[in-house]
């Protein structure tokens, strides 16, 4: 039980995307549609979870000077891994994330917990930290870049769900159409979150 609410952590209380508000450009960047979030979800989560495990193994060999320059070239060794199969199987995708592939290695999420969690306890929690805060991610990306997509093209995932008829509204896959979906689904999610502790 105590696991599986490790893993619940990342999707709910310590949602990166919504309740720590961390990798906040690349959550604007790239979810303009769908299937963009998906796959920077999937990256991320890829990344998250394998430089986790390696910290966590590793955590009592690395000297504390060079602890965070340490936990920088394991990230970036999974994120070379994640550039190098996007560009070998999914081109399309690694076009449109573009540079945001590569600025993983900085993204103050995995960095974070590296820090936080994984240099700090064993491989299996570890794991299941980078599976929730991974997941987690992803649903924000999804959430956010889903009403961005049904508003600015009237389609889902590439499919239209609008009609021919639909006039979209091309500022929702513009910056500030991001910024507001973003706002506005943080503030839905505080509400939320505000309204259950109240309760409890």
């Amino acid at each position: 039980m105590k696991l599986f609410k490790v893993i619940t952590n990342g999707i709910f209380n310590e949602n990166p995307t919504f309740r720590l508000v961390l990798g906040t450009c690349p959550t604007l960047a790239v979810t303009t549609a769908a299937v963009n979030a998906l796959g920077m979800g999937a990256a991320t989560t890829f990344v998250l979870v394998g430089s986790n495990v390696v910290i966590a193994m590793l955590k009592n060999f690395i000297p504390e000077q060079v602890r965070i320059p340490a936990f920088v070239v394991v990230i970036a060794s999974f994120v070379t891994v994640v550039q190098m199969l996007l560009k070998a199987f999914l081109p399309a995708l690694n076009e449109s994330l573009g540079i945001f592939i590569p600025l993983i290695v900085v993204n103050c999420i995995i960095l974070a917990r590296a820090e936080s969690f994984a240099s700090k306890n064993k491989v299996i929690p570890s794991l299941l930290d980078g599976i929730g805060i991974g997941i987690g991610f992803t649903l924000g990306l999804l959430l956010i870049a889903s009403v961005r997509e049904i508003l600015g093209n009237g389609t889902i995932f590439g499919i239209s769900v609008m009609g021919a008829a639909y006039q979209p509204a091309l500022m929702m896959i513009l910056a500030p159409g991001g910024f507001l979906v973003f706002g506005v689904m943080m503030a839905l999610v505080n509400k939320i979150s505000s309204k259950k502790g109240g309760n409890a």
